[in-house]
C-alpha cells in the first residue's frame, strides 16, 4: 500500500487515541482540583477526626460517594491504592507519536518555512526535539532554584511565564507558524507529563514507602508535588489552545504570531484561574474569566481582516488569465494529474472553476496553502485570488 495512505491512517488513529487519553488526563486533573477545593473543612465541620482535613459527599450515576482528605497520612493504607499517572503518560506518548508522523517525518512540508529559517529537514527535526527537551530542563531548573524560596510560587510563576514567551518567540523564528504553535504546546505538555513522571509520582512513592516502613514521610515531597500539580492545572487550557490552533491560520500566519499565541495562552490560564477560584466560592472570581475573555476579544479585533465588500471595491476583479498564471506557478506543482494532492487538480480551466471555493478557503482565507508557502505565493497574489472568487469566480 502507498506510504502516504498508511501515514494518513497513522495520523488519524494517533489523533483519536491522543484525544481519548487527553480527555482522561484532563478530566482526572480537573476533578481532583475541584475535589480539593470543594472539601468541607473546619470550623464548618467540627465533627471530623483530627487527622482528616476535609470531607465531601457527592452523588453520581445513582450512587452516593464519600471522599476524605487526610491531613497526615493514615497509619495504614487499607486495600489497593489507586494511582493516576497512565493518563498522563499515554497522552504524551500518543501526542509525540502524532507529532512524529505529522511533523517530524514531514519536516520539509510542516516544520520548515524557508522564509523564516532555512533549515535542512534533519536540522529542523533536531531543533524541534531540542526545543522540547530544553523546555523541561529550563522549567525544572527554575522550580528547583526558586521554588522553595520566600514567595517562591510567585517567583517561579513569573519566571516560567517569561520563559514561555521567550520560547514561543524562538519557535516562531525557527519554524513554520503552524509548527511553532504546536511545538510550544508540545513543550508545555512535555513539562506537564515530566512533572508527573519525575516529581509527583516519585514523591508519592517515597511517601507511601515511608508509611509502609513505619516512618514519617518527608513533607517536601508533598509540597513539591502540589506545586507541580498546580502548574499542570494552569498549563492545561494554554496547551489545548496551542494544539487546536493548527487548523486556524488567522492566528499562526500573523507576522506577530508568537505574541498572538502568548496572549491567547494567557487568556486560557486566566480562565482556568476562574474555575479554580469558583470552586471555593471566592468573591470576584468572575473577574479572572472576564480578563481572559477580554484578551480573546482584543485578539479577535486585532486580527480581523478587511470586510469582503471593501476588498472587492478597492480594486477591479482580475482577469481569468491573471488567476491561472498564479495558480499555475503556485498551486499546480502539487495539484496535477500526476500528484493530485488530496484528490484536487487545478491544471485545467474546468478543474480550477470546480475547486474555486477550496482555492479561496485554503489559499486566501485560511492561508494553509501552499504548505508553508513552499512556492512563494505573495499576499498580493492571495488578495488577487480573493477578489476573483468574491467577484463570482468567472472563467472568462
Amino acid at each position: 500500500m502507498d506510504t502516504s495512505y498508511l501515514l494518513d491512517w497513522a495520523n488519524l488513529l494517533l489523533r483519536w487515541a491522543h484525544v481519548i487519553t487527553a480527555i482522561a488526563w484532563i478530566g482526572s486533573s480537573f476533578y481532583f482540583v475541584w475535589l480539593d477545593d470543594s472539601l468541607e473543612r473546619r470550623p464548618a465541620r467540627n465533627d471530623l477526626p483530627d487527622n482528616v482535613d476535609g470531607e465531601l459527599w457527592s452523588v453520581h450515576g445513582g450512587g452516593f460517594y464519600q471522599a476524605r482528605k487526610f491531613l497526615t497520612p493514615p497509619a495504614h493504607i487499607p486495600g489497593p491504592l489507586h494511582w493516576f499517572y497512565w493518563e498522563s503518560y499515554s497522552t504524551w506518548l500518543t501526542g509525540f507519536g502524532l507529532l512524529t508522523v505529522l511533523y517530524l517525518l514531514n519536516a520539509t512540508s510542516f516544520l520548515v518555512d524557508k522564509s523564516v529559517a532555512d533549515w535542512t529537514p534533519a536540522q529542523a527535526v533536531g531543533m524541534a526535539l531540542g526545543y522540547l527537551v530544553a523546555g523541561w530542563v529550563v522549567y525544572d531548573l527554575i522550580c528547583k532554584l526558586f521554588g522553595e524560596m520566600k514567595h517562591g510560587d510567585a517567583i517561579v510563576g513569573a519566571l516560567v511565564a517569561l520563559y514561555v514567551v521567550a520560547a514561543s518567540w524562538l519557535a516562531a523564528h525557527w519554524f513554520a507558524g503552524r509548527a511553532a504553535f504546536v511545538l510550544t504546546g508540545a513543550m508545555l505538555a512535555t513539562i506537564m507529563s515530566a512533572n508527573v513522571a519525575h516529581v509527583i509520582i516519585p514523591g508519592q512513592r517515597k511517601s507511601v514507602a515511608a508509611l509502609q516502613a513505619g516512618q514519617k514521610p518527608d513533607p517536601k515531597f508533598g509540597k513539591r508535588g502540589k506545586q507541580r500539580s498546580v502548574h499542570n492545572t494552569f498549563f492545561t487550557l494554554p496547551v489545548l489552545f496551542a494544539m487546536l490552533s493548527n487548523h486556524y491560520s488567522m492566528v499562526w500566519a500573523h507576522p506577530l504570531n508568537w505574541l498572538v499565541l502568548d496572549v491567547l495562552m494567557a487568556a486560557g490560564a486566566l480562565i482556568r484561574i476562574y474555575f479554580v477560584k469558583r470552586h471555593t466560592a471566592q468573591p470576584g472570581a468572575w473577574r479572572w474569566a472576564a480578563a481572559g475573555c477580554a484578551l480573546i476579544a482584543g485578539v479577535i479585533v486585532w486580527l480581523a481582516p478587511a470586510p469582503r465588500a471593501q476588498v472587492v471595491a478597492e480594486l477591479p476583479p482580475p482577469t481569468f488569465a491573471e488567476v491561472t498564471k498564479i495558480v499555475g506557478e503556485r498551486c499546480v506543482l502539487c495539484h496535477n494529474p500526476q500528484l493530485a494532492s488530496k484528490g484536487v487538480m487545478l491544471n485545467t480551466r474546468d478543474n480550477l472553476l470546480a475547486h474555486a471555493q477550496q482555492v479561496y478557503q485554503m489559499a486566501v482565507v485560511q492561508k494553509l496553502m501552499p504548505m508553508n508557502n513552499a512556492t512563494g505565493i505573495t499576499d498580493e497574489e492571495r488578495a488577487l485570488l480573493g477578489r476573483w472568487y468574491l467577484a463570482g469566480a468567472k472563467g472568462d
